[in-house]
């Protein structure tokens, strides 16, 4: 079987110069790499296989570019710079300090980080461990440590500026690392600033965030005397063909820079509009459509997950089929076994079980559905909606829990968190009868532990009662104790 390296490149902020993306392009042909797809965090990924990897890594080398093979050790800079004029313009917040900010930078980050303008609601504000958002006061910024591994999430006692922000993430950085079971957020404050002073603003204000809205983000949109081009792709891959043909243009046009977005499509912004002509040529030649439906474009799926992107397309399909509207909503779906929720931006998750029996065979895969807090993709409290749903029934109950926040936005009088069983009781006399299962939920990571299945990661056959499983049971995916798991009803209800 021929074995494929993945290559990471991070592009802080999701910027990448023109002249560098033709420059890698061309040294990815050179190679035999024909396909690039971008992350959740405005990187980029080239495949390649065993024997063009050596051979590319030296192109890269000699480019003196930063990468990672087969590795995430050092996570990408997210910002919403890509947004900025666009989809929203920002007080104070500029491309000059987007750039200064990132140009203080003089190390790679670890630990994720988020630098997010507080008026907009393209970009995730709480999907990075330390996340700086816009505040009131010119370059100030409000500041929340997202302990990782955890739901925890700690409001610094103060705003940060601007020119601190690299200084104050690698101290936040070397304290929580090395701090593995560290949550308290006045300790991290109080070892920080006795370990150097920042000047700071007090908090007069607390965060308001926008209601979430996605914006379409494809095609071709005018902006002042400018166009806008947002291109995205079903299957996430861009042929590098296509890619070192867009950067020619952009040098060819003066546009500098282009930019990736966490839904991982591409904007160009500055189209002049007598070059609009040359870029409708080039997405013609590669047959490139700009025109997909608004519900394809409201999903975060893994990186590199081509089993997420199979179940994505599975379930529109199902919406397609009952021409379900989804406005105002967002998905994630988690298939892969040992990554977590909490660097995915959804208001509904829909994510894979991984603790059925080794007898069971891949159709009978299970899945999780649960959403968020009011549908807030912000948010980081999520409630259990059904748990141990086969594939075939997962667009009838998404259906269902899209119908349930329709009813939320327009009768915000008749909030009803028992969605399922209100779904499925007819007769309401019945309802104290309805024999809702108990399963268990690991409070860090919200992984289900369902005696129904049982875990074959940890050899525990299905059928076994989490009250008897020994007290050394551990999460198999975060690997909590078994007292950091609480009761739950099927519906999100704890016990």
């Amino acid at each position: 079987m021929r074995k494929y390296h993945h290559i990471k490149i991070n592009l802080p902020g999701g910027i990448v110069p023109a002249g560098d993306l033709h420059a890698w392009m061309e040294a990815a042909e050179r190679c035999g790499v024909d396909q690039v797809q971008f992350g959740n965090r405005q990187q980029l990924y080239c495949r390649a296989d065993s024997a063009s990897e050596k051979e590319f890594r030296k192109e890269l080398d000699q480019l003196g570019v930063v990468y990672e093979v087969n590795k995430d050790e050092y996570a990408n800079i997210l910002t919403s710079y890509v947004a900025e004029d666009v989809f929203q313009n920002a007080n104070w917040l500029s491309e000059g300090v987007y750039k200064d900010i990132l140009g203080l930078f003089d190390y790679r980050p670890q630990l994720k980080l988020n630098l997010v303008d507080a008026n907009q609601s393209f970009i995730p504000f709480f999907t990075g461990n330390i996340n700086f958002i816009s505040s009131p006061v010119n370059n100030y910024w409000y500041l929340y440590i997202r302990f990782p591994k955890t739901t925890v999430i700690y409001c610094w006692k103060g705003l940060i500026y601007s020119d601190d922000i690299p200084r104050i993430t690698s101290l936040l950085e070397g304290f929580i690392i090395n701090n593995k079971s560290l949550t308290d957020g006045d300790a991290l404050y109080e070892m920080v600033h006795s370990k150097e002073q920042f000047i700071m603003q007090p908090v007069s204000a607390e965060l308001s965030i926008p209601k979430f809205a996605l914006p379409y983000y494809e095609g071709f949109n005018r902006y002042g005397e400018k166009t806008w081009l947002g291109i995205y792709r079903r299957d996430e891959c861009f042929p590098v063909s296509f890619l070192k043909d867009i950067a020619s243009l952009c040098l060819k046009t003066k546009v500098g820079q282009l930019y990736i977005t966490p839904w991982k499509s591409l904007i160009v912004k500055g189209i002049a509009q007598n070059d609009r002509t040359a870029w409708e040529y080039v997405l013609n030649t590669y047959r490139i459509n700009v025109h997909h439906a608004a519900n394809e474009l409201n999903w975060q799926i893994e990186d590199l997950s081509e089993e997420g992107l199979n179940l994505k397309r599975y379930i529109i399909r199902q919406f397609d089929k009952d021409d379900v509207r989804t406005h105002g909503l967002s998905f994630a779906v988690k298939t892969k076994p040992k990554s977590g929720l909490f660097g995915l931006f959804g208001g509904v998750v829909i994510a894979k079980q991984n603790n059925t029996s080794r007898n069971k065979s891949a159709a009978m895969n299970r899945y999780d559905i649960m959403y968020t807090k009011d549908f807030n993709p912000n948010s980081r409290e999520y409630i259990l909606f059904r748990s141990g749903v086969q594939k075939e029934e997962l667009g009838a109950y998404l259906i269902s829990l899209c119908k349930y926040f329709y009813d939320l936005t327009t009768e915000a009088d008749k909030i009803l968190h028992s969605v399922y069983r209100q779904e499925v009781v007819q007769n309401p006399v019945a309802k104290a009868s309805v024999n809702v299962p108990v399963v268990y939920q690991c409070k860090h990571c919200f992984t289900v532990y369902d005696e129904q299945y049982g875990d074959s990661i940890n050899d525990i056959a299905p059928g076994i009662p989490f009250g008897q499983l020994p007290d050394t049971y551990q999460c198999p995916v975060c690997e909590s104790e078994k007292s950091e798991f609480q009761a739950m009803r099927g519906e999100g209800i704890k016990v």
